[in-house]
């Protein structure tokens, strides 16, 4: 070992400490954004909002853009790590063979989804034009989830169970627009319509727009 080195050692108890003031600043940050937007929001307030010193919220995440980018992360994943498309609920509607029934899944998945993210992202879309690294989030954000929606698409391609006429690219923006969180905004935050209202649109619009009718539908969902 070199002079004036010491060996890093962490114990699991540290790490659980540091674990747990993580998620205290996660969700004093996600209060606060939410309350009173990003713009407003003070890497100072959210150290005060969640009790430690304003360096351990500097160490920690680094920027204020870098909080709000582990907020939105630890909501949408819910508190796994892994990328959406190694979930479980994520795999069923990609394995689902019914196409009537993969698209009520993937609606379940979206309304559920929106109620951990639509608020905060809404606070990341309103700060993504003033702010290069939160635009930055907010076209990745819309470009992950576009490819999530592509994804369930070109399974529907796949079995031949898509409408006549209708290629995979547009069949993609049009199941992205009906799930994407300014859809959410407007019918359920604007227009006060429930989560389990949004959920039954979403799944019967994608239905009307992406299958064909019923009885041209019959020889393609046993596939």
């Amino acid at each position: 070992m070199a002079d004036g080195a010491k060996r890093r050692y962490e114990s699991p108890r540290r790490r659980a400490q540091a674990d747990a003031t993580k998620r205290d600043i996660l969700a004093a940050a996600q209060r606060l954004f939410e309350r009173q937007g990003y713009a407003s929001t003070t890497m100072a307030a959210i150290a005060a909002e969640a009790g430690v010193a304003l360096k351990t919220v500097y160490l920690a995440f680094e920027t204020k853009a870098g909080v709000l980018r582990a907020v939105w992360n630890a909501l949408l994943r819910g508190g796994d790590d892994r990328p959406v498309d190694e979930h479980a609920w994520y795999r069923e509607v990609l394995d689902e063979p019914d196409p009537h029934r993969r698209l009520a899944l993937n609606a379940r998945n979206s309304a559920q989804g929106k109620l951990r993210v639509s608020a905060i992202a809404e606070v990341i879309r309103e700060a993504a034009p003033s702010d290069e690294e939160i635009g930055e989030l907010w076209g990745r954000i819309q470009a992950e989830y576009h490819a999530n929606q592509r994804a369930v698409v070109e399974r529907l391609h796949e079995r031949g169970q898509l409408a006549p006429g209708i290629d995979v690219e547009r069949a993609a923006d049009i199941l992205w627009t009906i799930n994407h969180p300014n859809t959410w905004q407007l019918l359920v935050t604007e227009r006060g319509w429930a989560p389990e209202e949004y959920e039954r649109w979403a799944g019967d619009t994608a239905r009307a727009q992406l299958l064909p009718p019923a009885g041209a539908s019959r020889r393609t969902r046993r596939g």
